[in-house]
């Protein structure tokens, strides 16, 4: 698993593209411009990374899934990442667009899906998120902008899905135990996104933190039932870090330790809102400061835990996971 940050909107790129910063301006052309060339290379060098770390050689993906929310074409990044990494043309790919903050789990699942019903198989995971498309100029009417513009960021994610790992050759980080997606009662409109002419827009409900904290113990009670868990502070927690009021009210609703939102906490404070990479930004730092901290396992220590995705609908993904020892 290996993470990539990344600062696309410099100042001399936005002084090019002056419409991307006013409001409202008609500035799509350009912005596609930008996202089509950038979310695949930025999604290589992620990529490239994750594949050495695994140690196998590229011949061995047998399957590629490719989420972003920025850079709609065909064909598609997908397309391109198998170009730019020279993998096989006969990997089978999947190319997800505007899924949103949840699709870190989203991935997950597809793949864990994929890994255990085709014998052999390695799926590349890479999920490639810039800013491009959803930077806008300040407008004094229309305040809640300038939020996203505070919280978000760019950046890129990669690791390799399998089933059966071959021991020596392959050495697992986490172990995916079950994973579901479910739509949240009352919360149509609450995180909505449109395509326009002026680029990505998003309306965000100031009672999203409040819809997730409300439902998200009926999330957990669902995954960890068959583990006889109930305890939330006994498992490792990595939920999406979607803006620091959603923390807050889970942490409070679930009665959490302030530790164990540790990861995710850094990951806002240190990267912002990478939507789907997000996640795979938060098990990163996991992993890395239980090996530091000398922990017995890739879960800071414990056994079982979860992984959350939250975005628009307002969709959950919730995934179990079995954390592995720690290499130190």
């Amino acid at each position: 698993m290996v993470k990539k940050r990344y600062t696309l909107l410099t100042e001399e790129i936005l002084k090019k593209n002056r419409d991307m910063c006013t409001y409202m301006a008609p500035s799509l052309d350009a912005r596609q411009d930008i996202a089509v060339v950038e979310v695949p290379r930025l999604g290589m060098e992620a990529a490239v990374r994750a594949i050495n770390e695994w140690g196998q050689p590229r011949s061995m993906i047998t399957h590629l899934v490719f989420c972003s929310t920025g850079g709609v074409d065909m064909p598609g990044a997908d397309y391109q990442l198998i170009k730019l990494l020279e993998l096989s043309p006969s990997v089978k790919r999947l190319m997800l667009y505007h899924q949103g903050c949840f699709a870190g789990g989203t991935v997950l699942r597809l793949a864990k899906d994929l890994a255990e019903n085709n014998r052999g198989a390695r799926v590349l995971i890479v999920c490639s998120e810039i800013t491009a498309l959803t930077f806008h100029g300040p407008n004094e009417n229309q305040l809640g902008c300038l939020v996203g513009q505070a919280i978000f960021g760019d950046g890129a994610a990669a690791l390799v899905v399998g089933a059966d790992p071959v021991w020596g050759a392959e050495r697992p980080i986490f172990e995916l135990v079950s994973a579901a997606e479910t739509i949240l009662p009352d919360s149509d409109g609450a995180i909505q996104g449109h395509l326009r002419e002026l680029g990505l827009t998003f309306q965000l409900s100031k009672d999203v933190p409040g819809i997730i904290s409300s439902n998200i113990e009926g999330c957990l009670r669902e995954a960890f039932a068959p583990l006889g868990i109930c305890d939330w502070n006994s498992i490792f927690w990595a939920p999406h870090p979607g803006g620091r009021s959603i923390l807050d009210h889970v942490e409070e609703k679930l009665g959490l330790k302030p530790e164990k939102l540790r990861a995710s906490r850094r990951v806002l404070s240190e990267f912002g809102n990478m939507s789907s990479a997000c996640v795979f930004f938060v098990l990163d730092e996991m992993r890395n400061w239980s090996v530091e901290e000398g922990l017995g396992t890739t879960g800071e220590g414990l056994e079982w835990g979860v992984l959350f995705g939250f975005g628009p609908g307002l969709t959950v993904e919730t995934v179990v996971l079995h954390s592995v020892a720690t290499t130190r």
